[in-house]
């Protein structure tokens, strides 16, 4: 079965861009999910037949799982996300590292790993997948801890929980460590979510950008993902235009 293609809602959260249209016109394209949509746009959504893919399972996104002194509100925040997943049939939630201050890989991990494994026997119950997400930290979030894929799959290979996964952006981690396809093959098995933008600019996946969406979309399918695949672009030009353009460029039938 071929994946599921969403769009990230806030890279359309534009005073020019109607909600009611960006939906009917996401549903028309063929994506079948939004992400990280607004609690109070989620009966919006789920009025004109989409799926709501991804929600936030803790904020804000410095403040992360690698740090003790955050973990009081995380798992508060948790069992709300939790039971807003169940209630809103939401399969993903999205975790962070946090940022480093300071503190070294070895024990950021050390502490993720401790509080991803608290958190995916709650998720495991309400059979909802955590995903932690890998985000680059030389341009976009400075200081992120989970910044590299090896870090990513040390800590949730460690949980051992089917519901400890990692979110693999390929925008963020083309820009820090290349080599996209390949880790997909070699990784695979760790990913339950995938995140697309054009480099440089995290704008369309066009060919003004170095990406060839095409070949990496083919790898992806070829290792059997049937979740999804979401385009997190801000657009430049026809934001019609370009989630027509994404959305063909990665379906693979």
């Amino acid at each position: 079965m071929a994946f599921e293609q969403s769009v990230a809602w806030w890279c359309y959260a534009r005073e020019d861009i109607d909600e009611l249209d960006l939906i009917e016109t996401c549903k028309a394209i063929g994506y079948t999910g939004l992400e990280m949509v607004p609690v109070e746009k989620f009966q919006l959504v789920r009025d004109q037949g989409m799926k709501i893919a991804t929600h936030m399972l803790h904020v804000p996104l410095p403040q992360g799982i690698s740090h003790t002194k955050y973990w009081d509100g995380i798992k508060r925040q948790s069992e709300a996300s939790l039971k807003l997943a169940v209630d809103w049939e939401i399969p993903y939630l999205i975790a962070f590292s946090g940022n480093r201050e300071g503190l070294d890989d070895a024990r950021g991990a050390e502490n993720a790993i401790m509080h991803l494994e608290q958190l995916a026997r709650a998720a495991e119950s309400a059979g909802i997948v955590l995903i932690l997400e890998l985000l680059n930290s030389k341009v976009n979030h400075p200081d992120y801890q989970c910044d590299r894929t090896d870090w990513g799959v040390q800590v949730v290979s460690a949980v051992n929980s089917p519901n400890a996964r990692l979110l693999y952006d390929i925008y963020h981690m083309q820009v820090m460590e290349g080599d996209v396809i390949q880790t997909i093959r070699d990784n695979h098995q760790w990913f339950a979510h995938y995140h697309t933008a054009g480099v440089p600019g995290r704008h369309e996946l066009d060919e003004t950008q170095e990406l060839n969406y095409g070949a990496i979309c083919r790898a992806i399918a070829e290792t059997g993902f049937s979740n999804y695949v979401g385009q997190e672009f801000t657009p430049t030009g026809d934001w019609k235009a370009a989630l027509q353009q994404a959305y063909d460029v990665c379906k693979v039938d």
